[in-house]
């Protein structure tokens, strides 16, 4: 079902979403030189009736090229600008693609620059943003805390109904019951509103054993890419020292000194990202690693740029 929610309040960025942030990662975007992206609805932009009749959504405006097709001028921009600018449309069988993001309450944990969960909102957002410049229609489905939905949309409104749900979403409390990873992908398989590619970001602690019939299944519908959000503690081993932890309001501190100590540490924290990185590569699904750290730009443009192969 569509989530139902209030305005959110401005995060932090570090351990709540900021949408000034994901917002703002348009521009991010939309300077990076990004591989082929030229989509169907903007080469028939510079043709003539076609992007006419049933069918066609607008998509965007953009400053008037030679060759556009005078009859689709949008005069308000225009007159607002001072600049000519046409109207771009794109076809409803245009590609599709639903970022299905994981809002466990596991990923509200990070130990350099933010949370995972501030970092998976930040991913999803330039994933919007990717795919609207695509000419891609792009929705969002959460999992893990409650069934939310915003349905596959073009233009840049589609990229701010992603951005808006993002923020609105993690202002939420989460509750403690959780989804499986598998519960959440069978899901997806019904409610994918004719998405031909699906980009799970999650940390992979809700991976279960089922997860991997799923993903397959799914990846038989539309083309799947992972991207696993990890904090630094869960990637390498920890230095020798006290690690002050903070949880529901408990702190609480572990010492980690010996190396088996560090090493058996790091692997349980490191669990999901481990097994979650495990099912795709066995299944031959594109995906990529991120800390909390990282510009998740690069990684998201690797998985979601034309061509890429398993």
């Amino acid at each position: 079902m569509n989530a139902i929610v209030t305005p959110a309040s401005e995060g932090d960025g570090r351990t709540r979403v900021r949408l000034a942030e994901l917002v703002g990662l348009r521009a991010r975007v939309a300077k990076a030189a990004l591989p082929r992206l030229e989509s169907r609805a903007m080469r028939a932009g510079r043709e003539s009736s076609r992007l006419y009749g049933r069918g066609m959504d607008y998509a965007e405006s953009r400053v008037y090229q030679p060759g556009d097709d005078v009859r689709r001028m949008d005069w308000r921009l225009t007159a607002r600008s001072g600049r000519l600018h046409t109207k771009l449309f794109q076809e409803e069988r245009e590609g599709r693609l639903l970022v299905l993001l994981d809002m466990h309450e596991s990923m509200r944990f990070g130990t350099r620059v933010r949370f995972k969960s501030v970092q998976a909102a930040r991913a999803a957002a330039l994933a919007a943003w990717y795919a609207v410049r695509a000419g891609e229609r792009v929705g969002l489905m959460a999992f893990g805390n409650d069934h939310w939905l915003v349905k596959p949309a073009g233009g840049v409104r589609g990229a701010l109904a992603v951005c808006g749900a993002l923020a609105d979403w993690d202002a939420l409390a989460r509750s403690p019951r959780g989804e499986s990873l598998s519960d959440a992908l069978l899901r997806a398989g019904r409610l994918m509103h004719g998405a031909n590619r699906v980009l799970l970001i999650s940390d992979g602690l809700s991976c279960d054993e089922a997860a991997r019939g799923h993903l397959l299944d799914l990846s038989g519908k539309a083309g799947v890419r992972v991207l696993v959000v990890a904090d630094a503690l869960e990637l390498s081993l920890p230095p020798a020292g006290r690690y002050p932890l903070e949880h529901d309001g408990e702190r609480r501190e572990v010492v980690l000194l010996g190396e088996r100590q560090r090493r058996e540490f790091s692997e349980a924290l490191g669990a999901g990202q481990s097994r979650l990185n495990a099912t795709a590569q066995s299944l031959g699904i594109p995906h990529r690693t991120i800390d909390t750290a990282a510009d998740p730009l690069d990684a998201v443009m690797a998985l979601l740029a034309p061509g890429v192969r398993r």
